[in-house]
């Protein structure tokens, strides 16, 4: 796995692609306030390269998780699409139907079921499990979840991750989500799928998205991804082979971001022993060439 070489700004490297593959909760938002240069970074992208892409593990339907990013205040102009996990776990679920499945997870994901015509069941009747999350990821953690994991085992239910994310930043605090649950139950010995990221499905939806979007094939090594975390972000892009900026100061930021900026060597090392590596690393996303007055590159 190739260590990764220090950057300040996307436009140091924008040259080198036409399509950019940007994760949103640690990049471009903490899920209470947007980052401003890298809304403004992925707009001159846009602007002035291709199409960015927006790649996230959020467990509902893109047209669900737009909404949330305007209250954020999230540029338009910073994205030309987004495809999340939860449009890679539709299809999924869609194979299942009628289910019934066992939905897991807050009220918020019900657009994940919305006209798939699957039915809702409690763990006794379902036939599948679906997790896009603790019911309250406040209050909650997957051990919560234990003894009734441990109850329906003998049933060998199927388990669909929504989100394959451990854990995401919220504000300056980190909230379980749908994969630590996953973890849980794979532990125990329950069978578990997933369609975000790290793996394939969701990274074939984004490039046909962005080949749409260009009118023709895209050559994968003029595609970069861009993320935060490790498990998903970064060794997603390496399973795909494809250039990876590892922004650091995201879900790593406590153990990789001090005084003096981001710690390079630490960061290399934190991608070292997760088997994991990166073209390009950065302390955040930002776009350091001056901006047209609309944000747009010169």
């Amino acid at each position: 796995m190739s260590l990764p070489e220090p950057i300040q700004g996307l436009d140091e490297i924008a040259d080198r692609y036409d399509v950019v593959l940007s994760d949103v909760w640690g990049v471009i938002h903490n899920g209470r306030e947007s980052f401003a240069p890298a809304c403004q970074a992925l707009a001159a992208f846009a602007d002035q390269r291709g199409p960015v892409i927006l790649i996230s593990n959020a467990p509902r339907p893109a047209a669900d998780v737009v909404p949330q990013l305007d209250a954020l205040g999230v540029s338009r102009a910073a994205w030309s699409a987004m495809i999340t996990s939860g449009d890679a776990t539709r299809t999924l679920l869609a194979e299942r139907a009628p289910g019934p499945v066992w939905a897991i997870g807050p009220d918020r994901d019900a657009p994940l079921y919305a006209g798939l015509g699957l039915a809702l069941a409690g763990p006794e009747d379902a036939a599948l499990i679906c997790v896009t999350g603790p019911y309250d990821d406040e209050a909650e953690t997957a051990e919560d979840y234990r003894e009734r994991f441990q109850a329906i085992l003998p049933r060998r239910l199927p388990l669909l991750c929504a989100n394959p994310d451990i854990v995401v930043q919220r504000g300056d605090r980190l909230i379980p989500c749908a994969g630590a649950l996953a973890r849980l139950y794979a532990d125990l010995g329950g069978e578990v799928r997933m369609a975000g990221k790290p793996h394939a499905p969701i990274y074939d939806l984004c490039i046909a998205e962005a080949e749409a979007r260009l009118g023709r094939p895209v050559d994968r090594r003029r595609i970069l991804c861009i993320g935060d975390g490790i498990p998903t972000d970064i060794l997603g892009a390496n399973a795909q082979d494809l250039d990876v900026l590892f922004v650091a100061g995201g879900i790593h930021g406590a153990e990789l971001l001090g005084p003096g900026g981001l710690d390079m060597a630490a960061a290399r090392d934190l991608l070292a022993q997760a088997g994991a590596g990166a073209r390009w690393a950065s302390a955040g996303l930002n776009w350091t060439a001056p901006l047209r007055a609309d944000g747009g590159a010169r």
